[in-house]
């Protein structure tokens, strides 16, 4: 039996004695975290532990725009709330900056010590960013101080959402089973649209209790303090959870040394040595990501605000439309995963983002002054968008090695969220304010074709395939599925 061979059986007697929990532990405890998992873990501990905490950052990140109407000119003191309101959505830029770091510092972690450590570290600094907005004094105050601590906040919760949704990608497709990857990879969206419309439902609960003048005082402070209350009980289930078996099966199989420095210096280098040989997955995933991400925030995120800032419709009735359709949203989600298990990942994929890229113009000529409109234009889009959303944890897992699965989709996948996501919000309330609306609409019209483009021509067909390592390729390296279908 080759060394490799012989790690892999004595890990599988562990856990074959201890019957509960199988330990992968590294003998330098001052650098490296103990590693386990389970192999009768709880279902429902694993989806609720990567639901809360992406629901929680969801909430945290969503509810900047959602508000941005009523704490702009806490933080800004232009003289013009549009000002104000567009220095705030510049900020929800620059947050964005911070996001391809915390991918590379995160998905690093993830691929060095551990999905479940990654997690629970960002899930930390987002609800301290969400805290320091909550609590912080406003500009007539501490003058510019406010503005600095928004700045910094946000760039905090860049760091975390960056690494955020690569590692609970990750950590979802290894768990699940692949014949129903689709659907469970559902949930990563399906968590963070909860999170996303608790943010929507407050505001709008809020807006229809409180008078403006309030929100603009102290009702927009509520979400944030909420945020990092929730923060701190999404720690402590994410805590409770534990590493994925297949990720257990790499850092076995990565101990061909008795020397743990011997050892994480192979690892490390086995990584990036990994991102070097699958440069056409990097960009593929800017690729996929660049249209989908401008058409999801549009539409998803800031539609609400738009509608409130450049539409005129009434702030609650705006709100009231926008919560009613991420509720259809939600309800779509699982749907297309199921779809995906059944007919495959690129249909889906070409259909949803094709689909919405065409429908674009017409749906923003639905929108008038009527919170109706909002409600049709956004539910179309989201039933549209859903098929992305609901399968691009699966497909970029699947389409990835075990040993790069989470820093190699993360600094892609956050550059590209950071260059197209981040700037859409304000584009879109730039081009308005010009007069020029169907100049982001056509913009997002066409980075959505090319993105239906990538998909259709590029990405091969990853519906079911086993993301366990299968064969021992030269000097000891493992040749994984993911990389060998790319």
């Amino acid at each position: 039996m080759t060394l490799p061979g012989v790690a892999r059986a004595v890990h599988r007697s562990k856990l074959d004695a201890l019957a509960e929990e199988a330990v992968v532990s590294d003998p330098s405890a001052q650098s490296i975290p103990r590693i386990q998992t389970s192999a009768t873990q709880s279902r429902a501990r694993t989806l609720f532990g990567i639901g809360s905490g992406n629901a929680m950052e969801w909430f945290d990140w969503g509810v900047y725009t959602t508000f941005t109407p009523f704490f702009a000119s806490q933080f800004f003191h232009s003289g013009d709330p549009v000002s104000d309101v567009l220095y705030a959505l510049v900020v929800f830029a620059v947050g964005f900056v911070a996001r391809p770091f915390g991918g590379w510092l995160f998905g690093w972690i993830a691929d060095r010590r551990g999905r479940k450590l990654s997690m629970t570290l960002t899930v930390a600094l987002a609800a301290l960013g969400s805290l320091a907005i909550g609590i912080s004094p406003n500009y007539a105050a501490i003058g510019v101080g406010a503005s600095i601590i928004l700045v910094l906040a946000r760039l905090a919760q860049g760091l975390a959402h960056g690494g955020e949704l690569p590692s609970a990608q990750t950590y979802i497709a290894e768990t699940a089973p692949k014949e129903r990857r689709g659907l469970w990879s559902s949930l990563i969206y399906f968590s963070g649209t909860i999170g996303q419309l608790a943010g929507t439902l407050l505001a709008a609960i809020l807006s229809t209790w409180l008078s403006r003048e309030a929100m603009n005082a102290f009702g927009w402070r509520v979400p944030f303090l909420l945020g990092g209350v929730f923060g701190l009980y999404a720690l402590y289930m994410r805590l409770r959870m534990h590493e994925t078996e297949v990720f257990v099966d790499e850092a076995v199989h990565d101990e061909p040394t008795t020397s743990d420095e011997a050892r994480l210096r192979t690892r490390k280098g086995a990584i990036w040595r990994t991102v070097k040989e699958h440069p056409k997955l990097l960009f593929q995933v800017v690729g996929m990501t660049m249209g989908g991400t401008v058409l999801y925030y549009a539409w998803a995120i800031s539609a609400p605000a738009y509608a409130i800032n450049v539409l005129h419709v009434p702030a609650a009735g705006a709100l009231w439309a926008g919560v009613a359709a991420q509720v259809v949203f939600l309800i779509v989600l699982p749907l297309w995963g199921v779809l995906s298990d059944r007919i495959g990942r690129k249909p889906v994929l070409v259909a949803s983002v094709v689909g919405l890229a065409v429908l674009t113009y017409p749906l923003n000529a639905m929108l008038t002054t009527s919170p109706w409109s909002l409600f049709f234009a956004m539910t179309i889009a989201l039933v549209l968008l859903g098929g992305f959303t609901a399968i691009g944890p699966a497909v970029f897992a699947e389409i990835f090695p075990t040993r790069i699965r989470a820093v190699g989709l993360a600094v892609p996948y956050s550059i590209a969220v950071a260059l197209f996501g981040g700037t859409a919000p304000y584009l879109q309330t730039y081009f308005a304010g010009l007069q020029m609306t169907s100049t982001f609409i056509w913009y997002s019209a066409a980075l959505g074709l090319l993105s239906g483009l990538v998909v259709l021509f590029t990405l091969p067909e990853t519906r079911g395939i086993d993301l366990r390592d299968k064969t021992v390729g030269a000097h000891g390296r493992r040749k994984s599925l993911g990389a060998t279908i790319s």
